[in-house]
């Protein structure tokens, strides 16, 4: 007979979701960085919503901007995570760097281990990369484990580098344009129900694309 001493739970799978925000200077113009920190405080809500005891969202943002790459929020247990500080917007566009940066975080298995979910990125920018970003895009996208991931992007006004942006989508219904600030809060919302999709459906590692409501719909 089997001894209770020797039962164990399960821990929850990890479904990372990584967000890569462009806080650039031309991200102050029209309201686009207020809208992305609110987007960001009600993402962060949105989420927490979400339970299921098979899998657990822990979520990851950075931002990129002037010269460097920040890391706002590390991986961690949606629970656990309060909110996102005020992102300021300046400088230029280092992208290139945000690849990288979510390369290495999706390879490093003490962060992401092996039974975890694929992970969700998202991207979010209004112009084009200021740095060598090429390379460090094909790392991402076509090798290791971050290929295996659900790669959604924003192109934001018609400065924003839509052919590279439809390079690092998972596929082209993945890639969303828009020209007002409040186009950042619609996308969030829409990546946030499809999360929500994932984690609760049967399969979280299957293929899964929510369609955009009619009320919410961005220009495709």
């Amino acid at each position: 007979m089997a001894s209770l001493d020797s039962f164990t739970v399960q821990a929850p799978r990890m479904l990372p979701v990584i967000v890569a925000a462009d806080r650039s200077g031309s991200m102050a113009e029209n309201g686009k960085i207020e809208a992305l920190n609110l987007a960001l405080r009600e993402f962060v809500d949105s989420l927490r919503e979400v339970s299921n005891p098979r899998g657990e969202i822990h979520l990851a943002v950075y931002s990129f901007g002037g010269a460097e790459v920040t890391c706002e929020v590390p991986l961690e247990a949606i629970s656990k995570i309060s909110g996102v500080g005020e992102i300021p917007a300046e400088g230029m566009t280092p992208m290139g760097q945000a690849f990288k940066q979510l390369k290495d975080l999706i390879e490093d298995v003490d962060r992401v281990p092996h039974r975890a979910y694929k992970p969700t990125l998202l991207l979010i920018s209004d112009g084009i990369p200021t740095d060598d970003w090429i390379y460090q895009l094909s790392e991402l996208v076509d090798k290791g484990r971050s290929a295996k991931s659900y790669r959604f992007a924003l192109a934001i006004g018609d400065d924003a580098d839509r052919e590279m942006l439809g390079r690092f989508v998972t596929n082209s219904e993945y890639l969303m344009t828009g020209d007002k600030a409040r186009d950042i809060r619609k996308f969030f919302r829409w990546v946030s129900m499809s999360v929500s999709v994932r984690l609760l459906s049967q399969s979280p590692n299957g293929p899964q694309l929510l369609p955009l409501l009619d009320d919410d719909t961005l220009e495709l």
